[in-house]
């Protein structure tokens, strides 16, 4: 009999209440917060410099954080914007929690920065779960990566509120098929915008800059699907993990779940955690981490 103990509702639960406060905090004094989910290698730190650049030459209060695993190299190639930029150094956790994110950001961010970009950890699984207490969530996904990484990564994607195409300029030679991604945006984000680009031709920046300006300036971003539901509390969890002989779980009444047995144990339970505000996510709990 398996029996699992869910700690990780806790932890959500208290990262939420922490990531209400932020955000509550950061719009009392006039800034939004953009938070930027991809894949490593997706081309978010190039794309994310051209926004930087575009912002200082608008005359628009930027700011940007960066975290990593290790290195601070996409710090380094932010601060050529000439913007403020800090890295941040997880020391192996696979995601940013909005605690650490406000006490990065205290005696830290400019008073006056209209727009906080936040590049999370290179990772689709654990920061899709975390609400930072962003304005805009942005995911971002390469051509090189293939059409189908909306179905496989379905609760980064499902809580989108922009969907950002990068590396287009190598669309032909790996041959991208644009519509089959859209499709499969579709079906896991009914509505949301894609939008494609390329940092090295140009094409398409800017237009994460004015989604998040519009957003800051009060206009109603996105709402997935996930987050419809207003006060709803349920999760979604996906993960894979190993697990010694003879573990046990506990779940909680109504809790159903498959399971599958070998060298690996895999869970998937359905339902969401849902948030009604504008500006908010829908929460799921993946279970793979470094």
């Amino acid at each position: 009999m398996c029996r699992v103990v869910d700690l990780r509702q806790a932890v959500l639960a208290k990262n939420d209440a922490g990531a209400q406060t932020l955000r509550a905090e950061l719009t009392a004094r006039g800034t939004a917060v953009v938070n930027i989910l991809s894949s490593p290698g997706s081309g978010k730190t190039a794309l994310l410099e051209r926004e930087l650049l575009l912002a200082r030459e608008r005359s628009v209060p930027v700011a940007a954080l960066t975290a990593d695993l290790a290195t601070e190299n996409d710090a380094v190639r932010l601060a050529r914007s000439g913007v403020p930029v800090k890295q941040v150094l997880t020391d192996g956790l696979c995601h940013l929690e909005s605690a650490m994110l406000a006490g990065h950001l205290r005696g830290w961010l400019p008073d006056d920065t209209r727009l906080l970009f936040v590049e999370n950890v290179g990772n689709l699984v654990c920061p899709a779960s975390y609400d930072l207490g962003e304005t805009l969530r942005v995911v971002l996904a390469s051509v090189t990566e293939g059409e189908d990484k909306p179905l496989k990564y379905p609760t980064a994607f499902g809580l989108a509120q922009l969907v950002v195409v990068t590396k287009t300029d190598l669309a032909e030679a790996v041959d991208f098929d644009e519509a089959a991604f859209r499709a499969h945006v579709e079906r896991v984000n009914p509505g949301v915008e894609v939008v494609l680009t390329s940092a090295r031709h140009g094409r398409g920046v800017g237009a994460m800059l004015d989604r998040a300006l519009a957003a800051a300036d009060g206009a109603p971003p996105h709402v997935p699907v996930m987050a419809r539901t207003a006060d709803a509390h349920t999760h979604t969890h996906a993960h894979e993990h190993p697990l010694p002989e003879g573990h046990t779980h506990e779940h909680p009444p109504g809790h159903s779940d498959s399971h599958s047995h070998g060298d690996s144990h895999r869970h998937s339970q359905a339902g969401t955690h849902a948030h009604a505000r504008p500006g908010t996510h829908a929460d799921a709990v993946p279970r793979t981490h470094p």
